[in-house]
């Protein structure tokens, strides 16, 4: 690996770590909000409906966003792999987009990447939660 290429690897590893990184604090600013939000809803407004759909839809969102960050770590790990490899890398370094547009899912692929994403626990936690609860004061307030 020459010099210029290491450099260049250096850099975009740099970079994307920093964007795994803010997608995590994203990630739990979306849960905090959907706490707060939903709560409000249920305690304050008694919207449980509206809860739920709210609960659901913010749920989802973070299911997206983490889908994301997986292919910001998808990069990561190639970028990694190439710094500690003496051997050519398939694709080169700052090279991200193209090889995320290169291995592009169509679109049923990409839903049941984000719906993988949004039941992993790490994302499901808290919004399964507020859902659950959402829905057992709605059909219990009324």
């Amino acid at each position: 690996m020459t010099t210029d290429n290491r450099s260049s690897y250096q850099t975009e590893w740099s970079v994307l770590q920093n964007q795994f990184d803010s997608y995590e604090k994203f990630s739990l600013i979306i849960k905090l909000t959907n706490v707060i939000v939903t709560l409000l809803l249920l305690f304050a407004l008694h919207a449980g409906l509206w809860a739920v759909m709210f609960a659901v839809l913010l749920w989802l969102q973070d299911g997206i966003w983490k889908t994301w960050q997986s292919r910001i770590n998808r990069r990561l790990l190639e970028v990694e792999n190439a710094l500690n490899s003496e051997l050519p890398d398939v694709t080169g370094p700052l090279q991200f987009n193209q090889s995320w547009l290169a291995a592009r899912p169509g679109v049923a692929a990409m839903v049941k990447e984000y719906g993988r994403s949004a039941l992993a626990p790490t994302v499901a936690y808290p919004h399964v939660l507020l859902v659950a609860i959402s829905v057992w004061i709605g059909c219990f307030s009324l």
